[in-house]
Order: C-alpha cells, then structure tokens, then sequence
C-alpha cells in the first residue's frame, strides 16, 4: 500500500491543512514534503501548549501523532537518520504523558517502530534511542490489549530488520535478557505471548535459556502457561534451523527428558494435545540432527504417546495419532533393519519389532475400538514410512513386518458390520502405493469371477480404484495379470448378454512394451472409447515420468507424485527407457494422429496432451515426417473445399489438420516453419467462408511469430493482412489481435508508422459481442502503448490518410499515441466515438503514472463534453471513463446530475456509485458545493441519507461498520474490469441488508462416549478378537430397518434378492378408485384437455388458481379436535386474500430504485 491510498482515506476530514500549507509553498506531493509538514506542525503544536498536553477527543496532538506514524514507513532512511534529533527532541518526552492515553500512545509506539527500523548501528547505541526502546519493550506487557500488541508487533519489526551488514539486530541479545528477568507469574501469560513472534529473530545464543525458562513455565500448574510453553516450544523446534551446531539442538535431550517427566492426564484437553505436539517435533529436529541418538529415544517416545489414543477425549485422540505419524517419519534404516532381521513368531526384541506387535494387538482390542480411526491413520502412516528396501529388488520394509496386518484390515474391510471403511481405504491405498499391486493383489485377491463366488469369497472391487495412483510395480505384472483377467471379464460378459442377463464389471519398459502389447493397445484407442481415456493417460505417464527422471530436471520432478520420487528407477534406465521410447514415436505419433481425428471436437483435449508429450520425445526425422504427412493432408483438403463450396465435412477435415500442426508447431525446424508461414499466409485460409478455418489460420500464424523461428518482413505481413480485413468472421478477430500483438515486438523503432493502421481495428475491437476477442483489443491497445513509450520515430508521410500539412517525423511517445487514438472522437458513428472513449479511458488506467497530469486534464476536459450527448452509448463509455479519475470529477457534477434520474442502461446507478466515490474521496460538502440547482442536488442529499441509513442498521446489528458501509465484493480478476463495472451500488440496488442466518450447530447426544456393542440376533460374540468389527456409533434403535428387512428374503447363488410373489393384495385397505375421476381429471386439472367444433383438441391452460384447485384436492384433509382457544386472545379474522399475503414481509413490494410501489391484488 502507498502512502497515497493510506492517506486518501482520511485527507477529506484530517489533512486538509497539510493540503493548504503544501499547496501554498508549491511543495510536491511526497511522502518527505508530508513528513516535514508534521513535524513543523507537531513543533508549533508543542510550543503552543508548553503548559498542558491535551490528549482527548478533537485535539490537535493525538492527530499529529497519528498522522506521523501513518506517514513515516513511507520516508526512505536518509531522511530519518538525517531528522533524528528533531525526532527525538519532539516526540520522546511524550512517553510518560501518554501512557494513560492508549490511541496516541500506540501512534508513539509506531511511529518509533518505523524510525528506529531505519536507523544505522552507529545511531542505535544513542542515548535517546536506547530509552525509547526501553519504554516500547516493557509497553509489550501492557495490560491493555492494543498497546500491547502494537508493542509486540513494533518489537518485531525492529528486530526482523538489522542494520547493514549485520544479520542479528543488535537489541536481540537485550530483548533476551530482558526476557529472563521477568518470573512473575501473573506477566508470564504477556511474555508468552511478546515471546512467540520474535523468537526466529532473537540470537541463536540466547536460545538455550529461552528453553530452559520455557520447560520451568509448566510447574507452575496453569493450564495456559502449560500449553502455551509446549506450543512455542514444537515451533522453535520445527522451524527451520541453518547453523548445525545451534544451542536449541544441543537442549533437544534435556527437552525430551523434562517433557517425558511430567505427562498430562490422558482427560486434559487443554495440555496433552500440546504436549503430544511437542513430542512429535522433538524426535523429527532430533532425527535431523542426530539420527542414532533419536532412533534409541523413539521407542520410549512412542509408548508414551500411544497410551492417549486410549483417551476419552476425540480431540487427544486425533492429536495423538499425529504425533504417532510424526514419529514414523523419524524411522531410519539402522532402526528398521533388526526388525527385518528377526526370525520366527517370538516377542521381537527391536523397537519397530514391538511397535509392530503392539499395532497388530490394538486391532483386536476392545479398549481401542473407539479410537479405530485414528488406529487405522497410525497404520497408514506406519506403512507409508516404511518403504526401505535392504536390496534394490528385494521386500520393502512395509511388506516384510505389515503385510499380516493389511491383510486383516482388507478382510474386515468387506465385513458389512465394518464402520471404518474409509479409514480401511485410507490404508489400503497406501498399502498399494508403497507395495505395489503384485503384493497386495496377492494377499487380497479381488475375486471378481464367478469361480471366487461360487466358492465364497467375498469380492474386493473396492481395490480396483486404488490402482489410479502411482505405485511401484513392474509393468510386466499388468500385462501377465490385468490383460488376462480383463479378456475373461469381456468373455463373461459376451457370454450373459447372449444368455440375456445384464453383467458389470468395475520401469521394465523396454520388456514390457512389446509389438503385440503396443497393438493391443492401439486396437482398444479405435474401438473400446469407454477404455481410451485410460489408456491415453497411461501413454502420456509412461513418457514424462521416464523424461524427468532421466533428465532430472527439479521441475519436472517436483510435478511427479511423491510415490513415484520416493521410489524410481534409476537415471540411467530412464534414459534407455527413453531411447526405445523414441524409437516408437513415429509409430504412436500416426496412431495418435488418426485417433486424434476420429473423435469429437470435446473430447482432443486428452489426445492433444499425449500428442505433444510424444513429440516431446520424438527426433527430428519423426517430427518431419509426421508433419509432412499432415501438411500435405492439409493441402489436399483445401483444394477439395475450393472444389466442395457447400462442404462441411472436408472443411472439419481440414480444421482437425490445422489442430495437430498447431500442436506440432513447437518442435518444427526453421526451414518447416517457414514454408507453414507461406501456406497460412493466404487468401485461401484467412478469407475461409468456415469460420474454424479462418480461425485457426490465424492462431497458427500467432503461434509461429511467438515462436521466433520465421524471418518476418512486419510491414508486408500487416500489408497482406490488412487486405484480408473484408473477409474476416467474427469467430477470428481475437486470434487476429493476438497475432498483431505478436507482430509488434518485432517492428523497429524506426518503422512505427505501421502502428497507426492497426488502431482503428483495434479499437472497434474494444465493442465486440465476444469477451475474449474485447479483451485481446485492450491487450492489443495496451502492447501498441508500450511499444510507443519505448520510444522511435513516426514517420507521419508514410502513414495512409495523412495530410501534407501533418507530415514529417514525430518522437513516437505515450502522449503522442493517446493523441493517434483521440482521432476516433471525431468519427462519423456513435460506435466508433464510444469506441474510441473506451479505448483511451484502458490507456489512462494503464499508463496513469506516465502520462503528464496536463495531458489527462486535457483528456478530460475533452471526454466530459460527451456527458451532454443524446446518444446513450457514447455516454455510457464517458461514465466508465470518469469512475477511472473520480479526482477531476468535480467540474463534471452538473452534468452527471442530468442523467441522476435516468433509468434506462442502469445509468442512474451508475450515477449514484460515481457520487458515492466522489462523496468517500472529497467529503459530501465540497461534492454538494459543486451541484447548480436545489433539485440537482436533492440526488446528493438522497446518497448521504441512504449510507448514513445503511451504517446505523449496521450498527444496530453489531456489525462493524467500515468507510464505505458495504461489505467488500469479489473481484473479477481483472483490474480495469473492477474499476469499470463492479460497484456496490451497481450489484446491490437496495438498502436492505441480508439477514445472516447461522445454520444451528448439532452437538451428537453422547458425546465421544457414544461407541457400544453391537448386538445380532443368536450370535456369539468374541470379545478377544475381531472387536473392531464389533463396535458402533450409532444407537441400536436408529439401526437400518430396510436392511433388517431384508435379511429375510432369500438370495441366489449370484447373490440377488428373491421376493416370492403371494396370491393376496397387499394394499387392501387402499381407497378404491373412482370411475369417473379419469373423466372428471381430463376436464379439470391442468393436464387435460377439451375437444371443440370439428373434434380439435384445446389444451387447459396452466393457471395458479386449477393448480391450486389440484392441490386441495389431493390433501389428505383429517378432522381432528379443536385447539383450545388461550384466555385473553381473540381468533384472528381469515380475510379474503389471505393466501396472496407476503410470507416474509408485511406486504409484497415492487423496488424501483429508491421508491416502492405495492402489488394491489384486492
């Protein structure tokens, strides 16, 4: 933020007599010329009232202040260091004066936070600015909660900027002794809360025994202090640390210890997730720094941690599991290899080999069957963290110790009592990412064949959309397993649909991509389209994965999942893998090609992407080829469509060619790219009667210029396309901008006589019905701006239309292209001149900083003329303009006035929010001083009610009410669209503020206690194992009766329902139907009809009152007893109309701007 739109929130109530005095001395509008108004200010101020500082509401002193903290950020350093003393002498004897005045004292403390930032080391050891620091420090202990937040926060500051070439301010190590100072108790929660931002900024010395004074914090038994200290602690030790040999590392023992030693009860929701968030810090800065000293911590860590997941509380027990994620990430080969290493069903003597059993034990434990999710998150982050591998080919870490594990978290995954399947998904996937599907697959098959059925299996199908993501598994096991597996699902289902029965069914590359395997799969792009997504993305997979990892290029790596960077292949395989890539493109490039053409306009996006990731990879003799083949299509279609007049389908042929050049663009060579120049460049392709042709003709030539590979002659090109403009179709205007905003980095300075012939194109561009083609116009108006501002010659004789008079060379300059472009006011169309207004209105906005302030006063002198036009569009455009420079509006007051009361094009909206911003900018008096008329200025008056309306309900509601009292609204993304068009007045026409309603939040009855015993029917239930299967959530009564229902119908051997038929009417107590209701219907309701003279049928109309009658009809009506009527009440009166009566209003009303107007229906 500048210091102008700091200050233009407040320069219509505080700083007009800075204004006055600065424009008195003819002094510029700089942050120093301010800077040096106030302190002249504050001098006379203080000399004035040497007897009693005043510091209440309406004086001049506390304004003073205020203004100088909001001023001073913006003074560059020498200025400071050069005011110092005066600084000092001014405003330094007024701490002890405003310490019972909290609103000036905060200006004091920022106004000292920007000064003493800027200061040098020589003139921190000053006397004067020493005691300011002081008196800032122990204000960060303040009672009162602002002062001592914007203390904390100048502190901050101070300490994040250090002198040159210092890194360490030299007040940390005296912020840090002041801190060990202060053991009182009662301060304690202040210093904690000073201590927490400023911790990263104080010296790497004083670290020590800031942990030391943080680990005594929680013997003082308060709750805060407790959970405060471990939450600074866990950032201290999380934050990233550059010296190895830091003192907070050195203290990572004594923390563990003293931590471990006083443990929080397991039901104390306020310090054990604390607690158990520092643990888990701990041990990932121990491992960091020291791997083999945390690995001999991490089993005593772990047990203390794992005994909260037995808490009551949800909270600890979410907390806990992710202390227990943190410390998998802490294992380290040297600790998972013993584990690996021991043989037989024995106790395990490793630490992982016991936290492993414990894991196994609590699945089956029935004190843990509430905290089975959090159980099962433990398990995922155990899997995920072991992926070492003792051998390049061998057994991951994961498959060796969990696989039992996964095995039985999969089989009670298909258990329909499971309540946890997500959590259950949750490991599996992670199972299958870290295993690999040739693993998992193996020890839970997916028995989908009716063989696995028949013999009672369950069915796992649930695995099948895990295999999405990366996972580490040979190539060659989706060939010998999913290929067959898929041809037998394609067997049975061939099979039941001749039976008439409906059926579903849900890297070692260079071995694997065989020649057979490679038509297999070009067969499944032509014919099977349900399959081609997949295998389109497989074939884009395969190349870029093995293109990172054997170029090892960080960004295309970072863009890999992480299971794939965790676990790959080695560079020099990628590179091979590459090389027999390579040598197929040609193959798969003629495929993609003829799949690419076969398919809808929507779905070549997916094509297009495998496309190019080919060529990618593809040589140069490949790309040749290929581009030959489909330039020559090109050709030959083209010259069938000058044949073919009236032919669609050649020309869609001809639009799918141009699409593959556009992607094989890219990679031609110099000598293709040219001859592609010349064969665009023509009357054939950019005077198209097809739209899709002319329009890709032009994004191809765009394509090519921003490539850089073609020699361009930029004055004959313009020339061919100039001659083009009579057939140009709509559909290719914002590929034509972009084409000619290419073509201008290329012109010379001394040829940018060209640029005049585009603005006329450009300009009428700005009133296109397509969005994308007005904003290439800007975009091409803005590129032709600063292509001016570079600066060059015009040469004005060879610019078509030019005078004899004009002729000569001009400077080429910013003013002297806004002049080119004010031509258009004088055109001869109301489309043009608005065009025109438009255009220059996008000019100012973009080059407001350098265009001089004479010239813009000029552009509006000349543009507010067209306020007083009677044609609606050029006025339309001059409104934009002026909510662009609300600043020089104030001449344009009468006439805005004249179309206040307009409501045609919404312009007396737009009106009104030009007010309101002149109204927030100056002040209401000076804007109303500017109306003519009492009747003119009743619009003003109306606009101040209305905000000042809008603040007291505000107000009223308890809301905070800002300067603009409106909420704040979302922009569009683009600046000069937002400035244009959104406004509160113009998406809000109404002074009724929204009533927000909070959605009522539930709260479970039972709380986290809510987990019991399922109970079915006859069956014994094993309390020693399986009790995760066991346990639910829900209430016993609230238990799925449809599901209850069906357990008694029989099932087939396929598993579906068989519902026996019975003989009787299930529905016998049903009301019999009436004869004549058909009858009577076809007359009466809304869907019937009549038949008139000669048998023509006449349809009812749809009216409310037959709907209504329809609806009455088909109430249930039940009479039931009559309520009691309450002593003291009256019946309330039905009145005819009742049902037209507004169910939120007192009536129903019609807004037309600022007046109402009432519905009359009686």
């Amino acid at each position: 933020m500048n210091l102008h739109l700091a200050l233009s929130k407040i320069r219509p109530h505080t700083t007009s007599s800075l204004e006055h005095k600065r424009h008195l001395q003819k002094t510029e509008r700089s942050p120093t010329a301010y800077f040096a108004a106030l302190l002249t200010t504050l001098d006379g101020t203080l000399q004035n009232s040497e007897s009693a500082l005043a510091f209440g509401e309406g004086d001049v002193l506390p304004a003073e202040l205020y203004l100088l903290a909001l001023v001073t950020p913006f003074i560059p350093a020498p200025v400071i260091r050069g005011n110092l003393n005066t600084i000092l002498s001014l405003t330094s004897p007024l701490f002890p004066s405003l310490t019972n005045h909290a609103p000036p004292l905060r200006s004091q403390i920022g106004l000292y936070g920007s000064v003493i930032k800027a200061l040098d080391r020589s003139q921190l050891e000053a006397q004067g600015v020493r005691q300011c620091f002081a008196s800032i420090l122990q204000l960060s202990l303040d009672p009162r909660p602002k002062v001592r937040k914007r203390a904390a926060e100048a502190i901050k500051d101070i300490l994040s900027s250090p002198p040159t070439p210092l890194l360490l301010h030299p007040y940390g190590d005296r912020v840090a002794d002041w801190c060990f100072q202060l053991e009182a108790a009662e301060i304690a929660l202040h210093l904690l809360s000073f201590l927490r931002p400023i911790i990263p900024t104080l010296p790497p010395s004083s670290l020590s025994a800031i942990v030391t004074l943080l680990l005594s914090l929680p013997r003082l038994g308060n709750p805060f202090l407790s959970q405060s200290a471990y939450s600074i602690l866990s950032d201290l030790l999380s934050a990233p640390t550059k010296d190895e040999d830091s003192s907070v590392v050195s203290e990572i023992p004594n923390i563990l210890k003293a931590v471990l030693s006083s443990p929080p009860p397991k039901s104390d929701a306020a310090i054990a997730p604390a607690w158990l968030g520092l643990l888990g810090n701990v041990l990932i800065a121990y491992k960091d720094a020291e791997p083999q000293a945390s690995a001999g911590e991490l089993g005593k860590v772990w047990k203390a941690v794992w005994a909260f997941l037995e808490s009551s509380d949800a909270t600890i027990r979410k907390v806990s599991c992710q202390s227990l994620a943190l410390l998998a990430q802490c294992f380290t080969p040297e600790f998972i290899t013993p584990a690996m290493r021991e043989l037989g069903p024995s106790e395990p003597k490793s630490a992982l080999g016991k936290i492993v059993v414990q894991t196994e034990k609590a699945f089956d434990s029935l004190a843990l069957a509430r905290s089975m999710s959090e159980l099962l998150f433990v398990v995922s982050a155990l899997v995920s963290n072991l992926r070492y591998r003792e051998e390049p080919e061998g057994q991951t870490a994961a498959e060796h110790l969990l696989l039992p594990l996964v095995q039985k978290i999969g089989n009670a995954r298909t258990e329909k009592t499971f309540e946890h399947k997500e959590a259950a998904d949750r490991v599996l996937s992670q199972a299958m990412a870290t295993m690999g599907p040739a693993v998992l697959l193996n020890a839970l098959p997916l028995n989908l064949e009716p063989p696995d059925r028949q013999a009672g299996r369950e069915p796992r199908a649930f695995l099948l959309p895990l295999l999405a993501q990366p996972h580490p598994s040979p190539l060659e096991h989706f060939v010998s397993y999913f290929i067959p597996l898929s041809e037998r699902m394609f067997n049975y289902q061939q099979n039941a649909e001749s039976e008439n029965r409906h059926s579903e069914a849900k890297a070692d590359t260079r071995e694997a991509v065989s020649a057979a395997f490679s038509q297999m799969l070009s067969q499944i792009l032509y014919s099977q389209v349900e399959l081609r997504s997949f295998v389109l993305r497989a074939l884009k997979v395969l190349v870029e994965s093995n293109t990172a990892i054997a170029s090892q290029d960080q960004v295309l790596l970072e863009n890999l999942p992480a299971a794939v960077r965790t676990d790959t292949i080695s560079q020099e395989q990628a590179a091979k893998n590459v090389d027999f890539l390579r040598n197929q493109a040609e193959s798969w490039l003629a495929v993609l090609f003829n799949v690419f053409g076969s398919v809808d306009r929507e779905a070549r996006g997916m094509v297009g992407e495998v496309i190019a990731a080919w060529l990618g990879i593809a040589g140069e003799a490949a790309i040749a080829q290929a581009y030959r083949k489909v330039f020559d299509l090109f050709r030959q279609n083209m010259k069938n469509t000058q044949l073919n007049h009236s032919s669609t389908d050649v020309s869609s042929v001809v639009a799918m060619t141009q699409d593959i050049l556009v992607l094989i663009l890219p990679y031609l060579s110099t000598h293709d790219a040219s001859g592609l120049l010349d064969a665009i460049l023509s009357k054939e392709v950019l005077t198209n009667p097809d739209n899709g042709v002319q329009k890709r003709g032009y994004k191809i030539l765009a394509r090519l210029v921003e490539g850089g590979k073609v020699s361009l002659d930029v004055e004959s090109m313009i020339n061919q396309l100039d001659g083009f403009s009579d057939g140009l179709c709509p559909a290719a205007k914002k590929d034509r901008y972009q084409l000619y905003a290419n073509l201008l980095p290329s012109i010379p300075s001394s040829a940018l006589h060209i640029i005049p012939s585009l603005i006329p194109e450009a300009v009428l561009g700005t009133k296109e019905p397509s969005e994308k083609a007005r904003n290439a116009a800007f975009e091409l108006i803005v590129a032709m701006g600063t292509k001016m501002a570079e600066g060059g010659v015009v040469k004005r004789d060879l610019v078509d239309g030019m005078d004899e008079d004009g002729a000569g060379e001009a400077k080429a300059s910013i003013e002297e292209y806004i002049t080119m472009i004010a031509a258009g006011l004088a055109g001869a169309t109301p489309h043009m001149i608005s065009a025109t207004v438009t255009a220059v209105s996008r000019l100012v906005f973009e080059f407001k900083d350098v265009i001089p302030k004479t010239m813009l006063n000029e552009i509006f002198s000349t543009l507010r003329v067209f306020l007083s036009s009677a044609n609606r569009e050029i006025v339309k455009s001059t409104l934009g303009f002026i909510k662009l420079d609300t600043a020089a509006a104030s001449s344009a007051v009468p006439a805005l006035l004249g179309w206040a009361h307009d409501h045609k094009n919404h312009f007396k909206v737009k009106v009104r929010h030009i007010f309101e911003r002149m109204i927030r900018r100056f002040g209401f008096q000076d804007v109303h001083s500017c109306s003519n008329g009492e009747e003119a200025a009743k619009v003003l008056v109306n606009i101040k009610k209305r905000k000042d309306r809008a603040k007291r309900k505000k107000a009223l509601a308890g809301s905070d009410v800002n300067d603009e009292g409106t909420s704040k609204k979302p922009t569009t993304g683009d600046a000069f669209e937002d400035v244009l068009y959104a406004s509160e007045s113009e998406l809000d026409d109404s002074d009724e503020d929204d009533e927000e309603v909070a959605a009522p939040t539930g709260k479970r009855k039972g709380g986290d206690f809510a987990a019991r015993l399922r109970l079915d029917d006859d069956e014994p239930m094993d309390l020693l194992s399986g009790a995760a299967t066991r346990i639910t959530s829900t209430k016993g009564s609230r238990r799925n009766k449809h599901r209850q229902d069906a357990d008694h119908f029989k099932m087939d051997e396929e598993g579906k329902m068989l519902v026996e038929e019975s003989d009787t009417d299930v529905g016998g107590d049903a009301e019999p139907d009436v004869g004549g209701a058909a009858y009577r219907e076809a007359f009466t309701s809304a869907d019937g009809f009549t038949r008139g003279q000669g048998g023509r049928i006449k349809f009812n109309k749809d009216t409310k009152k037959r709907r209504r009658e329809n609806a009455v009809e088909d109430e249930d009506v039940e009479m039931g007893e009559a309520e009691p009527i309450k002593a003291g009440k009256k019946r309330s009166e039905v009145k005819l109309g009742h049902e037209f009566r507004a169910k939120k209003a007192s009536g129903d009303l019609k807004k037309m701007g600022a007046s109402t107007h009432t519905h009359t229906y009686l």
